[in-house]
């Protein structure tokens, strides 16, 4: 196998990404949770507070996960991809619910 290897200098661009881009998509898919999961967007308090502590656990999976790409700029652009489609989803989503 000719790829390129892990290194250590990415760390940075790759723990910013998941850092910035990971909370982004981790706040966008708990938006699509609440208005998809089971129950009322309007739901009761222990449905709100269990979306807004849904975005934790989301957001340190983003974060975990950010470093298995290869090079910090493959990071970016595929949590940067992933963030257009859910923020487009969310988007589309609000747009039918009204």
């Amino acid at each position: 196998m000719s790829g390129e290897r892990l290194q250590s200098r990415h760390w940075f661009g790759k723990g910013s990404a998941g850092l910035i881009l990971g909370f982004a998509l981790a706040l966008a898919l708990s938006g699509l949770f609440a208005w998809w999961g089971p129950g009322a967007v309007d739901g009761d308090g222990g449905r709100i507070q269990f979306v807004m502590w849904l975005i934790a656990p989301l957001w340190c999976a983003a974060f975990s996960l950010v470093f298995l790409f290869r090079s910090s700029l493959r990071a970016w652009l595929w949590l940067g991809a992933a963030n257009l489609l859910a923020f487009a989803a969310l988007a589309l989503t609000r747009m039918a619910a009204a």
